[in-house]
């Protein structure tokens, strides 16, 4: 089948929408489907304001329909829903097409911890967008729930997977001094949005790394200087990091899934987090990490989780399984 993908949120950008995408695509590919994935490479962009490594096209619409009409797609998904998305969905709309959206990121939380906006505004915005579509895809049965109580219709699930091959534990795990140990890490956008004060305020015995960069950072270095902060990481090195750590720890309370902790799982390494969106789908509490509205006594606990039934149940979750599902809530334009 020719699918075409439209997505604001593509490289360099590095976040869990970015990794999805890029992992479908790649899949698609190898099930033999032909796959455009329509970008802000292809376009005149600005930064969006509080968060410039996501660039938005500068008037997409007529390079959006040049680029489709050319493609002759038999299916459209509209990933993200910044200016390439909604350039897309009004020219799915004047055409008489249909197309499928997702629901990556919680945009009127994160809005929320910046500006005053109201949510029922926020998502009244966010519900007429996806309203229009065939299907919505949420990558959890709890973020599904979310958006149905606030009015969505058509929500439909597409799980994600994680790349066993590289995120896997490590038989070396004595980079640290044994009184430095144990050692808590959070992989992630360094934002406010991110909660992540939550996870460094923790009085804990042993070293707290955060991997990842953000606005905050700046900030948050300078106030907790005895964080190990280690900036942007990628692909070898930053599994190695990952597995050579103790516990993963998750303060967020706004993402949609959390694709790091299914990275963090294949390590071996065991979850703390809050009981929220995200974490209650992906952690298997007392097994593959450990949820608590007391962070702290989440993370102590998750220390004596056994690292093996993380790797076990991360293993279940593949990219080939994920995308099947993807491949299924499609329809025909």
């Amino acid at each position: 089948m020719r699918i075409a993908i439209v997505t604001n949120a593509w490289r360099p950008q590095v976040n869990g929408v970015v990794t999805t995408l890029t992992r479908t695509a790649a899949e698609l590919q190898l099930m033999g489907h032909e796959v455009l994935v329509i970008n802000p490479e292809q376009f005149r962009t600005f930064p969006l304001p509080s968060y410039p490594e996501i660039r938005l096209a500068l008037r997409p619409a007529g390079r959006v329909a040049k680029l489709l009409e050319d493609f002759q797609p038999q299916h459209i998904h509209i990933a993200t829903e910044g200016s390439l998305g909604f350039a897309a969905r009004n020219y799915c709309r004047n055409n008489r097409l249909n197309f499928t959206t997702a629901y990556h990121t919680q945009f009127p939380e994160y809005i929320r911890k910046r500006v005053p906006i109201p949510l029922p505004l926020s998502y009244g915005v966010l519900r007429r967008f996806h309203g229009a579509a065939r299907r919505t895809m949420v990558a959890t049965n709890s973020m599904r729930n979310l958006l149905l109580q606030w009015g969505f219709s058509n929500v439909v699930l597409w799980e994600r997977g994680v790349d066993s091959s590289l995120f896997q534990p490590s038989d070396d795990r004595t980079n640290l001094p044994a009184q430095e140990r144990p050692v808590w890490i959070y992989v992630g956008r360094v934002a406010v949005e991110k909660n992540i004060e939550a996870f460094l305020n923790l009085d804990l015995p042993g070293t707290k790394q955060v991997v990842g960069e953000g606005p905050a950072l700046p900030a948050l270095k300078a106030r907790f200087r005895d964080v190990q902060f280690l900036g942007y990481q990628f692909g070898e090195q930053l599994a190695a990091t990952i597995a050579a750590a103790d516990v993963f720890v998750f303060p967020s309370l706004t993402d949609t899934f959390g694709l790091v902790m299914l990275e963090a799982m294949a390590c071996g390494l065991p979850v703390a987090a809050f009981p929220v969106t995200g974490p209650v789908d992906v952690v298997k509490p007392g097994i593959t990490g450990i949820l608590d509205h007391d962070l702290r006594k989440a993370a102590l606990a998750a220390l004596e989780l056994d690292r093996t039934a993380c790797r076990r149940e991360a293993l279940k979750r593949t990219w080939q399984h994920a995308t099947s599902q993807f491949v299924a809530n499609l329809v025909p334009v």
